[in-house]
């Protein structure tokens, strides 16, 4: 079963949503963005949130001793690494933190795939290209592009989702779906679209 993530949670108005929806994960963002918490944020966030969410970090090059803080402090359960960072980065994060990893690929063309293969890292995510920014541009890739590919990792798929359209993204069998911007109004998270796109997703599911 497909499962979500509700990405950029940094008001109590937020995890108070979640605790009631009760998505399978949720992202902090730790990278500069209008979404961005610090440590000290998060660790509140965390405190408030219900166990059975599994909390991601979500970074763009960011120094590896602060993620291995955050993990052994329990602020976080996953780690996204959102940048461009390079395999011997990802194989140091790996040796000094345990826990899964999901790498961002920026998805352009088909040829976006070919850096995949040897990424040391348990998830993929699936996000749009965009030149002057690393994510969260509410935009969508070309989805037939996936039929195409075959990858070898289970992966979560981002970019411009929303209640109306998550069930295209759902024809390409992603492990998750990611979502911000598509339940948000005015910049903040707004509980009845996180409500309606779980409700779509989990629909989606009961019908498979």
């Amino acid at each position: 079963m497909t499962k979500v993530k509700i990405c950029g949670l940094k008001r109590k108005e937020d995890i108070e949503f979640a605790n009631i929806l009760l998505p399978e994960y949720a992202g902090f963002v730790f990278a500069a963005s209008p979404r961005q918490v610090s440590a000290e944020q998060a660790a509140k966030l965390r405190a408030e949130l219900d166990l059975r969410v599994r909390t991601v970090g979500v970074f763009v090059k960011e120094d590896i001793n602060f993620i291995k803080r955050l993990a052994a402090e329990r602020i976080i359960n996953v780690v996204q690494l959102h940048g461009d960072e390079s395999q011997e980065y990802c194989r140091e994060l790996r040796r000094k933190i345990n826990l899964p990893v999901i790498k961002v690929l920026r998805v352009r063309n088909i040829e976006s795939f070919e850096s995949t293969i040897d990424y040391e890292c348990d998830y993929l995510l699936l996000d749009t290209y965009t030149k002057t920014a690393y994510g969260g541009s509410g935009q969508r890739f070309d989805l037939e592009i996936l039929k195409n590919i075959k990858l070898q990792r289970p992966f979560f798929l981002a970019g411009g989702l929303d209640a109306k359209n998550v069930h295209e993204a759902l024809e390409a069998k992603p492990y998750a779906v990611d979502v911000s911007g598509g339940v948000e109004t005015d910049g903040s998270k707004d509980f009845e679209k996180m409500r309606a796109f779980i409700a779509a997703v989990k629909g989606s599911r009961e019908n498979e």
